[in-house]
């Protein structure tokens, strides 16, 4: 059995995630292709994720592959969170993750909503919204904001607790539909860094829609894609990250033949297996990574690339903060000064050449914000401290 050492998984990280500086991408598509998926919730995630792995993207860049030629689409989908997907990975998510989410979803919500007395039969009532929705939307091409949804379907426009820290409101209605591929964040009417968007049909966003897989293709293909991006991994690392069942990582796995590799501290991790040769170590490198981005959300266990650095750049919730990283390993954190200049905060001493390599991606990113200052919603201990 082939055996993967920590050393190489984050050499293997730095060039299949393209933060190795002789390994960035070409353009936001590229980017995406390369990590798999991008993680969404945060809207400005999406273009320092990019920043991070090209050479000088703008945000006219990434506007432009998300809104204009709509070869990138966010879809909820794994963990119930928003995603940036290439387009052509779409059909696997829909027919899986998100058709799995749609469908917790859709249980919950005709839940509460006889819980909150706005219906006897919480199914009929969704039924009726949705279709009232997607009415609405087929006489707008351009799409609607939700505030906009609300007045012209005011059935959905109720806000009632179900229970404490769980209000119902007319998003819950947008977010199944969303999850369920029939409609679309399209057109964002804010800045880059906020998400506003101009709710779409699917189907007048993307046209033609893309073949239909079922759900055992769609996370099949899923995996496969993330073996390469992310393998070696194990079992609980695909399980937690697709937000499945053993049964169904177990399927995905015996159905591409991934192959089985031991790891450092004794773990068995799985690879595709014309994926077998060893990546060559790409030399020193830095990267300075936005909240939530994809690599650092990548596996479940995270001891190979955060040390003992855990709980001080994931906050209580599970979310990662930004990350400052040497070589394959998260080292710190990255906030910004009231003039919108980037400051390092490490956890741990680095060698003189690193610190210059982090600095300099420091600069580059400070000459990106170019003055503006972000206000991120995930903060770790190490930002706030």
């Amino acid at each position: 059995m082939r055996h993967v050492t920590d050393a190489e998984r984050r050499a293997r990280l730095a060039v299949r995630h393209a933060l190795a500086p002789a390994f960035r991408a070409a353009s936001p598509q590229a980017v995406t292709r390369a990590m798999t998926v991008l993680h969404a919730t945060e809207p400005a995630t999406v273009h320092l994720a990019c920043h991070a792995r090209m050479d000088a993207p703008t945000t006219a860049e990434v506007a432009r592959a998300l809104h204009t030629d709509r070869v990138l689409v966010k879809q909820l989908a794994m963990r119930r969170t928003l995603f940036v997907f290439p387009r052509d990975l779409l059909p696997a998510a829909w027919a899986g993750p998100s058709a799995r989410v749609a469908a917790a979803e859709r249980a919950r919500m005709a839940a509460d909503i006889v819980a909150a007395g706005l219906a006897p039969d919480g199914h009929d009532w969704l039924d009726r919204a949705r279709a009232e929705v997607l009415a609405l939307l087929a006489t707008a091409a351009d799409g609607r904001t939700a505030q906009e949804i609300r007045r012209a379907v005011p059935g959905i426009d109720v806000k009632v607790t179900v229970r404490p820290g769980a209000p119902w409101t007319a998003s819950r209605v947008l977010t199944q539909l969303g999850a369920a591929a029939d409609i679309v964040r399209g057109a964002n009417t804010g800045g880059w860094y906020t998400s506003r968007p101009r709710w779409t049909l699917m189907r007048a966003w993307l046209g033609t829609p893309p073949a239909a897989l079922d759900a055992a293709a769609g996370y099949r293909e899923i995996v496969r894609r993330w073996l390469y991006t992310f393998g070696p991994g194990t079992e609980d690392d695909i399980v937690w990250w697709l937000g499945a069942t053993k049964a169904i990582v177990r399927a995905a796995l015996a159905g591409l033949d991934a192959l089985p590799v031991t790891l450092d501290g004794g773990a068995t991790g799985w690879l595709l297996p014309d994926d077998l040769e060893q990546v060559t170590d790409p030399g020193p490198w830095a990267a300075l990574l936005p909240v939530l981005d994809p690599t650092v959300m990548g596996w479940h266990g995270r001891d190979f690339y955060l040390g003992p650095h855990r709980d001080q750049l994931f906050e209580r919730r599970g979310n990662a903060g930004t990350t400052a990283w040497v070589n394959g390993r998260a080292v710190g954190c990255w906030t910004q000064d009231h003039a919108g200049h980037v400051r390092l905060r490490l956890l741990e001493p680095v060698t003189p050449t690193e610190r210059r390599l982090l600095e300099a991606e420091a600069q580059r990113l400070t000459a990106w914000f170019d003055g503006f200052r972000l206000s991120p919603v995930y903060i770790s201990p190490a930002m706030r401290s």
